[in-house]
């Protein structure tokens, strides 16, 4: 026997005389805490839970136990001509563990009795919406799958004349128990699916469903600054349950269709709007497209394209936020084309009288050229 083996109620850091329940819910904590899915790659973890594990499976075994407290180690290991055999001693290691094995898996513990009850599988809809419904909210009409009770056979999915039939594989539980080593975990049943009963003779009509599926019409109501990707969930509209289970929910997922003017980012907007070489040199007042209508705007002298103006207040109104988003405007200076002869030499008239006036009227121009030199020099 290896020194470096502790003691067994030490490893569950329970006393000597704890009771059953102490120790199994001891076990619980320790396997819940080291269990291998759980600390994936974590040697110290893996060995943490195999101590836990036999230190449980020799105490949840009353001959097991007895042997334990009057011979310690000896009185149990194999290899020293004592310990016990025949699997887990009535099923309390591995009824714990099946147990342990449910909470980390999120199947629920211990036994289960009558047909499992599950919810219907939900239902998604994708619905495309303009950038002014999602602005200002919108409601609409759709046709999704609903379900009603098979008339031939009145929702019980068998031919008439004929009934179902208790399940001889789970005996009518839905579940069935699966022995793999000290492994023992529940399982829906493969025959009657977690039904409890078996259709000798499913109906013609659903073929064993009960169902029928048909159409409906739901009213969608899309709130006010809803974004692209987002989803809108109308409660209890999916598919239906089983075995009396809840139904599903539908789940509508918004997909805004991109604008021919604009571009969202979040509650603000983005407009790129081009302007005349004239007005960007001398200003002038402009229009302004917004959500809401056109808005006037003064255009400075001496606006150079690129720039961004910023109208407050003139995107939209977020889905969670009290406050309306901006409005930016990217300049760009549109320059002239398919010029007349006259508009060509008014133009080289206009540009001599610009080169007459010193770089003062091209300052990026300037700029630009002495760091060329720099960089040359």
């Amino acid at each position: 026997m290896p020194k470096s083996k502790r003691d067994f109620y030490e490893v569950l850091g329970v006393a000597k005389g704890a009771s059953d329940d102490e120790l199994k819910k001891a076990y619980r904590k320790l396997a819940m805490k080291y269990h291998p899915d759980r600390n994936p790659d974590s040697k110290t973890a893996e060995a943490q839970f195999k101590e836990a594990k036999e230190a449980y499976e020799t105490l949840s075994d009353p001959n097991k136990r007895a042997a334990y407290d009057q011979y310690g180690h000896a009185g149990v290991d194999p290899s020293m001509g004592g310990g016990f055999g025949g699997g887990f001693g009535g099923g309390g290691f591995a009824d714990a563990f099946g147990d342990i094995f449910g909470d980390i898996f999120g199947q629920g513990g211990g036994r289960h009795s009558g047909p499992q009850v599950y919810k219907g599988a939900d239902l998604r809809y994708n619905m495309g919406i303009t950038l002014e419904q999602a602005a200002e909210g919108y409601t609409t009409q759709i046709r999704v799958p609903s379900w009603s009770d098979c008339k031939p056979c009145h929702g019980t999915g068998a031919e008439p004349v004929t009934k179902a039939e208790k399940c001889s594989t789970c005996d009518g539980h839905g579940q069935v128990r699966v022995q793999q080593g000290f492994f023992s975990m529940q399982q829906t049943c493969p025959k009657c699916r977690g039904t409890g009963e078996y259709i000798p003779k499913p109906c013609k009509t659903c073929h064993g469903t009960g169902k029928h599926k048909e159409q409906k019409t739901l009213e969608i109501k899309i709130p006010a600054g809803i974004d692209d990707g987002m989803r809108v969930r109308s409660v209890g509209n999916g598919e239906p349950g089983i075995n009396g289970g809840p139904s599903g929910d539908l789940y509508v997922e918004v997909r805004v269709k991109p604008h021919k003017v604009f571009e969202r980012d979040g509650s603000d907007l983005h407009v790129h709007l081009p302007i005349s070489f004239a007005t960007a040199a001398i200003g002038g007042e402009i229009e302004v497209p917004t959500l809401s209508g056109r808005v006037e705007f003064e255009i400075p002298e001496g606006t150079q394209t690129g720039k961004t103006f910023r109208l407050r207040h003139k995107g939209i109104k977020g889905l969670r936020s009290t406050l309306v988003g901006d409005l930016f405007v990217h300049i760009l200076v549109e320059t002239p084309v398919k010029l007349t002869d006259d508009q060509k030499k008014l133009l080289r008239q206009f540009d001599e009288s610009l080169k007459s006036g010193g770089d003062k009227h091209s300052p990026q121009q300037k700029g630009w050229f002495e760091g060329v030199k720099n960089f040359f020099s």
